[in-house]
């Protein structure tokens, strides 16, 4: 497989999206929106995120400055950093209609943020790097609220409570995952990580620094108490939806999260072995399948959407472990994703005799941003 051919196919595609997903806010800000069919009419941080990672220099550092700080604008008197900000400046906190919240305030939506304010960062060119200090200096202390306002258990992980659940990771916001969560503790150590060297970098507090590395240890040592022995593999939660959580997996081996090599082997045979009950067409299942979520926050039908709909949002990362480990397994699942893409267009989600919304940027830039990433490691190792 010729995959700078392929990055060049998906980098064109995550183009195309963001060009049609552009929306312009009350205040001018050019807002990218998660579809270009204005489904998903607002600014919504987790997809900001997504394309800040794995798109950022097709948008630029100074549209995602501006995104960032519309994003912030939204600011809860309480901390809490909005799940999505309407074209008109009105915030929404968690999923669902505006006024009929399904849920809590959503769990994910500062650690985004914080992807996308460290991919921002990235962007910047040596000669702009203090004013991007200057102005991780400006927002630190909203984002510091936005983090200490997240749920945390005894042990460090990102808790939910089941008498009264909050919306968790937005791709999975109609689950009631509750207990102590898998998927959202890797984003909230990730996004400590992320911050405790941003901190550093911008001549802040070494003491706020070290205080985001001890939360980030502290989830390394707790999540353990969702790993499940007889499977290899990581339940999504502890109570409801103690099911077992196939994005988390890839996510994180993608990530790099620091686990036992057993257990890294674990996973990476698991997604290996068992491609069949989770991938369709290039695209990814939450559960194995012919299994749904013990809990939900609203209906879904089985099969659909979140309950059993395959996402080409977890695509990229469960086609980086395979090029790693199975190189033609990897050819496989890209060359599926490609077909399915030209064939019936970039959707939210599909299934057999089912596809949901198309021109979904996510699907787009999620499968080009791991592609990119492993060309830019292959050409570091032909250079070293």
């Amino acid at each position: 497989m010729d995959i700078a051919e392929e990055l060049n196919y998906f980098t064109k595609v995550s183009q195309e999206l963001l060009e049609g997903c552009k929306k312009i806010a009350f205040n001018g800000t050019i807002l990218y929106t998660p579809d270009g069919v204005a489904n998903y009419d607002a600014l919504w941080a987790r997809d900001l995120g997504y394309m800040a990672e794995y798109a950022g220099d097709l948008i630029g550092a100074e549209n995602l400055e501006a995104c960032i700080e519309f994003v912030l604008s939204g600011q809860r008197e309480d901390g809490w950093l909005p799940d999505r900000v309407e074209a008109s400046g009105e915030p929404v906190y968690a999923a669902g209609a505006k006024g009929t919240p399904v849920g809590e305030a959503n769990l994910d939506n500062t650690p985004f943020l914080v992807f996308a304010v460290s991919s921002y960062l990235k962007l910047l060119e040596a000669k702009q790097a203090e004013d991007g200090r200057e102005k991780f200096r400006g927002w630190a202390e909203a984002i510091f609220k936005g983090m200490d306002c997240i749920p945390l258990s005894k042990d460090g992980l990102v808790w939910n409570d089941p008498e009264r659940p909050h919306s968790p990771y937005g791709f999975t916001d109609t689950v009631c995952k509750t207990g102590r969560l898998f998927y959202e503790s890797l984003l909230f150590w990730r996004a400590c990580r992320q911050l405790s060297g941003m901190i550093r970098e911008s001549g802040l507090s070494e003491e706020k620094a070290k205080e985001y590395e001890k939360k980030a240890a502290q989830v390394e040592k707790a999540i353990s108490c969702l790993y499940d022995e007889a499977s290899g593999m990581y339940f999504a939660a502890e109570l409801n939806c103690r099911q077992l959580d196939i994005w988390g997996a890839a996510y994180l081996l993608y990530i790099g999260f620091p686990v036992e090599k057993r257990v890294e082997v674990g996973l990476k045979n698991w997604l290996l072995e068992n491609e069949e009950t989770y991938l369709y067409r290039g695209q990814v299942r939450h559960l194995p399948q012919d299994e749904y979520w013990e809990k939900l926050l609203e209906d879904v039908k089985p099969e659909e959407y979140q309950n059993g709909a395959y996402w080409a949002t977890a695509s990229g990362w469960v086609w980086y472990v395979f090029q790693e480990e199975a190189p033609k397994k990897a050819e496989k699942l890209l060359l599926e994703l490609r077909e399915d893409f030209q064939t019936g267009g970039v959707c939210e989600c599909i299934n057999r005799d089912y596809r949901k919304l198309p021109h979904y940027v996510v699907s787009g830039v999620n499968v080009r941003g791991p592609l990119l990433r492993y060309e830019m490691e292959q050409f570091n190792k032909g250079e070293s």
